[in-house]
């Protein structure tokens, strides 16, 4: 499958979630074997030798393909929820968004220093929920982080918020 079939299969919304944006809809690839297996691969080839120890998704549709990636990275999964979803101990960053401030967590006892750690969501736009999650993940001290996206909505300039030691990769680019 190539990144132009890939593409036929992710559905524009208009107007969603606000006037004037043009959602891209990635369940509709979701719901593809095809798809997610050319997710599933080239996320793989992409990170197979650096040497990654966990994989964070963030809520919600980072869940899908961070698990996925885990398991046939054979490392373990540690979602980044929102403010109050997780049940025990945690470490937070508050950022501001184009419509007010959100808060992210991960479980206090989710990484460590020794951790070379990949963030994956499904689509950047702006990047504002991503480098939140940076700037969490940098809290424990992880050897390495690496992020990746499944689509990036390239006329937004979402990559230009990542510090330049932070690798950000996107299989497919709009």
């Amino acid at each position: 499958m190539t990144i132009e079939e890939i593409k036929q299969h992710i559905r524009t919304v208009p107007d969603f979630p606000t006037q004037g944006i043009m959602f891209k809809d990635l369940t509709t690839a979701f719901k593809n074997a095809e798809c997610m297996k050319f997710f599933e691969d080239a996320m793989y080839n992409l990170y197979k030798d650096k040497g990654i120890t966990k994989i964070i998704g963030i809520e919600s549709r980072g869940f899908i393909m961070a698990p996925i990636l885990g398991n046939k990275l054979g490392v373990g999964f540690v979602p980044v929820r929102k403010k109050g979803k997780l049940p025990a101990e945690t470490v937070e960053v508050s950022y501001t968004k184009e419509y007010g401030v959100d808060t992210i967590q991960l479980h206090k006892d989710a990484l460590t220093a020794d951790d070379v750690v990949l963030i994956h969501d499904d689509l950047l736009a702006t990047g504002g929920t991503m480098k939140a999650a940076c700037e969490l993940v940098r809290k424990f001290g992880v050897k390495k982080i690496y992020v990746n996206f499944l689509v990036e909505l390239d006329f937004l300039n979402g990559r230009n918020v990542f510090d330049n030691d932070i690798k950000v990769d996107s299989l497919i680019h709009y």
